[in-house]
């Protein structure tokens, strides 16, 4: 019993120490372009823009695989980040900025088909087969993909209800409008 023990020990042991001599030898820096982008995305892991989570959105990004408009989440005011930062001119008269979206199930349309949960990538929607699925509103990020996957429609975004935690001051909008023209000797 010892001596297997022991011999277990010791490949575990040298394992150990390929292993990390071999992390060492071959580590490669990362693109600092982008880490730099990644830092910048929202970093939801959505898969909205089709890549596999921000960092490969990034890497897509940097390469200019990918255009700076690809991070639905990110909406506009990434794309302009972003646009500055490579130095490339962007068109966003195309993007909506609708804000945050969290999916919910109506009960009485779900069929517990399970299409929706084997989508999610952030596994935010719990249920099982022929049960009512719901969806954990902590962990959904808003990507829409149980969305087209529901057969019936049952789930469906809805806006998220701004809180003390979550309310941003809006930007004032620019007046276009000018004061009228006051006439002579009145007081302004």
């Amino acid at each position: 019993m010892l001596i297997a023990v022991a011999s277990v020990a010791l490949i575990g042991g040298f394992c150990g120490v390929a292993l990390g001599v071999a992390a060492r030898r071959f580590h490669v820096e990362p693109d600092s372009m982008v880490a730099e982008i990644e830092a910048l995305m929202p970093g939801s892991q959505c898969g909205q823009c089709g890549y596999p989570g921000c960092s490969g959105a990034a890497a897509a990004i940097a390469s200019g695989e990918a255009p700076v408009t690809c991070c639905p989440p990110g909406g506009k005011a990434l794309a302009l980040v972003l646009a500055e930062k490579l130095g490339v001119t962007v068109d966003t008269s195309g993007m909506v900025d609708e804000g945050p979206k969290i999916a919910g199930v109506t009960e009485e349309l779900c069929i517990g088909c399970t299409k929706c949960y084997k989508t999610c990538p952030t596994d935010a929607v719990i249920g099982a087969v022929k049960q009512v699925h719901a969806v954990i509103r902590d962990a959904c990020t808003g990507c829409a993909k149980c969305e087209h996957a529901c057969p019936t429609g049952a789930i469906t975004l809805s806006p998220v209800a701004p809180t003390i935690q979550t309310w941003v001051w809006p930007k004032p909008q620019s007046q276009t409008t000018s004061r009228p023209a006051q006439p002579a000797g009145a007081a302004a």
